[in-house]
């Protein structure tokens, strides 16, 4: 009852696993769009510093205008749909060449490759890097997501090795 072969099972992992990140990106989209008071609340007060250590020599890093936290979080809500929407035209591209030849499936992981690349951006840079290590966010008690977007770098980075790694045949 072997129908597979284990490179067309590869290929199909590479569908379903991209399936998995897109469906995961639509699910934050649809938390920002519907909830976007509560999320808000929460880059507010990262970018604020105002639930971290009261440290003089980090204070300057603090933004404290609204205005400016409602374009920084419509910028990670833009970010977020382009990656959502790069890795669903990934995963649609995967799907309709699984069956096509090699080079031709290799080829179709361009989208794929590009959306994981800004949901890195996103999810390590801009919330461990610029959230942690500039705004401090690992002090914050209530207002810490570290290691919520580690885990998530922690699924982004391998699916992005293995996903861009040519071994289809």
């Amino acid at each position: 009852m072997n129908y597979r072969t284990t490179d067309q099972i590869i290929r199909y992992s590479k569908v379903i696993l991209m399936t998995y990140i897109s469906f995961f990106g639509l699910i934050v989209m649809y938390s920002n769009f519907t909830d976007y008071p509560s999320n808000y609340e929460y880059m507010s007060h990262i970018l604020s510093m105002d639930t971290t250590r009261d440290n003089p020599n980090l204070s300057y890093r603090a933004i404290t205008s609204p205005m400016l936290h409602h374009r920084i979080y419509w910028l990670i809500i833009t970010l977020e749909v382009i990656y959502t929407g790069l890795c669903l035209l990934g995963t649609y591209y995967l799907f309709r060449n699984i069956n096509a030849s090699a080079d031709a499936f290799h080829e179709a992981k361009k989208f794929s490759i590009i959306g994981l690349l800004v949901a890195i951006f996103v999810y390590y840079i801009c919330i461990q890097v610029i959230g942690v290590e500039w705004f401090n966010m690992d002090e914050s008690q209530t207002w810490n997501a570290k290691d919520w977007a580690r885990h998530i770098v922690d699924f982004i980075l391998p699916l992005l090795i293995y996903v861009a790694i040519r071994i289809e045949r």
